[in-house]
């Protein structure tokens, strides 16, 4: 048993000891080994149409004794595709122009460099966890030639014994023609830096694009709309409700002979109806459910984000959106449950898969039919079946069962019905109204006010995503969250009690449609980003954009119906419940 103890620990040691300076750790010593990674190539245009950097007839290094690297699973999702350059690479050790590979340009590779230098290809590689762009040619400017850089020269700081800055100089520019020989060659120069190592990543933020004063006053306007909203809400409803409430008391004055003669009408007329159960409760709890976990859930990354500086591990804010939202699975349940429950909902382990797959079947539908568009075109995007099947257990394995749990709890401790007023047996007829008291009206322009409350926001979103800046701002997009969930609150309650004084107790649906009408514009506004904000064009590309904007739509859409859900639910009960109902 002792043996077995010792041996064990002496592994151990070895295993620490083998890790102690690596690109994981980030420090290393004189001479130790620094591996470049080849990324992915593709075009400017189309930052996701991603290929792996050898499908262009690029030559590795000699060195091969290294294994491949083996990525996370949100690298796999994001198309992180790391392969060994075979280039040596020694830590502070200056190394002068030395060739590494040759390639003999056949016709097909001739044909495949040319179009990649047509469609302005360029190239991703990683040392140190720290990215660097390189472009594969140019056209010369009568554009009947095409040239090919071949020699890269990588000129690196350090602080210490860890790595703080590297920068890539392309030359050696190649004219390209068929069966001529290319020799490709590099170049390595180290540098004494004062840069800190936690500050290494600060050359890859735009300040002047994010802090711009464009988006400042974006802010500022859109606090000032909150102010000038809420104050406007509050003070029409207050004195409104005010002489409701002294209507509604005289009422209770006169005897019956009189109140049958006058002219009743407002929202206290629906009082036996305004809590009657949505139609279609399954759908209606699971859509809440969702809502409240896709809230919960970027609001955590959002902190996490600004706590964390997630922007600086590959692939790390996907992993922390994944955990939190698995791990948020009961929050779905709860609200989701408790919620069909109240509405006398009997189906509830129906109910539960509903709400538990609802997101996971959008965001995997959506993927799956991108998939094969990516597998057509063998890009990097491609997700692996392994990949597949892991997601699919973190769905079955782990966001099902929290959904049960949480489902559960909701039903037993909020699931009983405890209305101010009680619900009468038969419907009440909803009475002709204007054309503008529609519930289809009020959905089509609830989500005007909001949507103009982030536009300038979902700019910089959308430009972080789709082009080459790293979003760092992370304490604006947390007062953008916050500026957007009051208005939405704020609007839809101003909807819902001109509809309930309308006499139209169909108030959950609307109020949920008319907040989540913001992703209708959202989605809107995405067309006109990409016709004339961006320069992507092909399939592939177009299908990636317009698809995963949907999903972005929808989860914000979500986000936004539960939001105007809770808030007129609240407004609703608190009016209600302060009226004295015979």
């Amino acid at each position: 048993m002792k043996s077995i103890i010792l041996r064990f620990t002496c592994l151990l040691l070895l295993a620490v000891y083998h890790v102690d300076a690596d690109e994981h750790s980030h420090t290393y010593e004189e001479r130790e080994e620094v591996v470049l990674w080849m990324n992915t190539v593709g075009p400017y245009h189309n930052r996701q149409e991603t290929y792996a950097y050898f499908s262009l007839p690029f030559c590795p290094g000699e060195k091969k004794d290294i294994s491949h690297y083996h990525e996370t699973l949100s690298e796999a999702l994001q198309g992180v595709e790391l392969e060994y350059s075979g280039l040596d690479i020694d830590f502070n050790i200056d190394k002068g122009k030395d060739s590494y590979c040759s390639v003999t340009l056949s016709e097909e590779k001739y044909q495949a460099f040319v179009y990649a230098v047509k469609n302005h290809y360029w190239y991703q590689m990683y040392i140190d966890d720290l990215p660097i762009w390189g472009i594969v040619g140019e056209i010369d400017e009568g554009g009947e030639s095409y040239h090919l850089w071949t020699h890269k020269k990588f000129d690196i700081g350090i602080n210490n014994n860890q790595i703080v800055d590297v920068n890539l100089t392309s030359e050696a520019k190649v004219q390209l023609s068929p069966n001529t020989k290319l020799e490709f060659s590099y170049e390595i120069k180290w540098h004494k830096s004062n840069i800190k190592f936690e500050d290494r990543f600060d050359k890859y933020l735009d300040p002047s694009f994010f802090q711009h004063r464009i988006h400042w006053f974006s802010i500022f306007n859109s606090f000032m709309m909150v102010i000038f909203l809420v104050g406007l809400v509050s003070m029409i409803l207050m004195r409104t409700l005010r002489k409701d409430y002294a209507r509604y008391s005289k009422d209770e004055e006169l005897d019956d002979m009189e109140r049958d003669l006058g002219d009743e009408y407002g929202w206290k007329q629906v009082h036996g109806d305004v809590f009657r159960p949505a139609s279609y409760p399954m759908v209606f709890s699971s859509l809440i459910g969702a809502g409240y976990q896709a809230l919960i859930v970027t609001l955590s990354v959002i902190v996490f984000a600004m706590l964390g500086e997630l922007y600086t591990e590959r692939g790390s804010l996907l992993s922390t959106a994944i955990f939190v939202y698995a791990a948020t699975s009961p929050v779905n349940g709860y609200f989701g449950g408790s919620l069909y429950a109240r509405m006398g909902g009997k189906v509830w382990i129906k109910q539960m898969i509903m709400s538990a797959f609802l997101m996971p079947a959008l965001v995997c539908g959506t993927a799956f039919f991108i998939n094969f568009i990516a597998i057509y075109y063998h890009a990097s995007r491609a997700i692996p079946f392994g990949t597949m099947v892991a997601v699919t257990c973190i769905c079955l394995f782990v966001i099902l069962p929290l959904t049960l749990v949480g489902t559960v709890l909701g039903r037993n401790m909020a699931g009983q019905p405890n209305y101010p007023c009680r619900i009468n047996a038969v419907p009440r007829p909803i009475p002709e109204k204007k054309w503008f008291m529609e519930p289809a009206v009020i959905v089509l322009l609830g989500g005007v006010l909001p949507f103009g409350s982030i536009f300038i926001e979902m700019y910089f979103i959308f430009t972080s995503f789709w082009a080459y800046k790293i979003y760092y701002v992370y304490g604006f997009m947390l007062l953008v969250f916050l500026i957007l969930a009051v208005v939405t609150i704020c609007v839809t309650i101003v909807c819902t009690y001109f509809l309930l004084n309308a006499e139209d107790y169909r108030w959950q649906w609307t109020s949920f449609l008319a907040a989540a009408s913001t992703a209708g514009y959202v989605y809107m506004y995405s067309f006109y980003y990409f016709f004339f904000k961006t320069k992507m064009y092909g399939l592939f590309q177009t299908t990636f954009y317009f698809g995963y904007m949907a999903l972005f739509s929808i989860g914000l859409g979500l986000m936004c119906g539960t939001l105007g859900y809770v808030g007129t639910s609240t407004f609703t009960r608190k009016i209600y419940s302060t009226v004295k109902i015979d």
